[in-house]
């Protein structure tokens, strides 16, 4: 059994307005100090996989599939 985590987040130019919605609330809450603040997804998953190669490309099928949407985000995957 292997295990991996899937970083996804939303590419450079890409507009957040979650991230925005976090930052004012962290001024809010008189947390100082914050420039900006980029909203992401994480994935903990496990697999059975026979090797690290095939871990990896099944894990960028799924990403490219289903986990991330490429045209506005970017992913990184790893075995941990």
């Amino acid at each position: 059994m292997m295990k991996a985590r899937v970083t996804v987040t939303l590419k450079t130019g890409v507009l957040d307005p979650q991230g925005k919605a976090i930052e004012g609330a962290l001024g809010s809450l008189g947390i100082e100090g914050v420039a900006s603040v980029r909203q992401g997804k994480v994935f903990d998953i496990e697999l059975d996989a026979g090797d690290e190669a095939s871990a990896k490309a099944a894990l960028e099928r799924a990403c490219e599939r289903l986990l991330a949407n490429t045209v506005i985000e970017n992913y990184r995957v790893e075995l941990v």
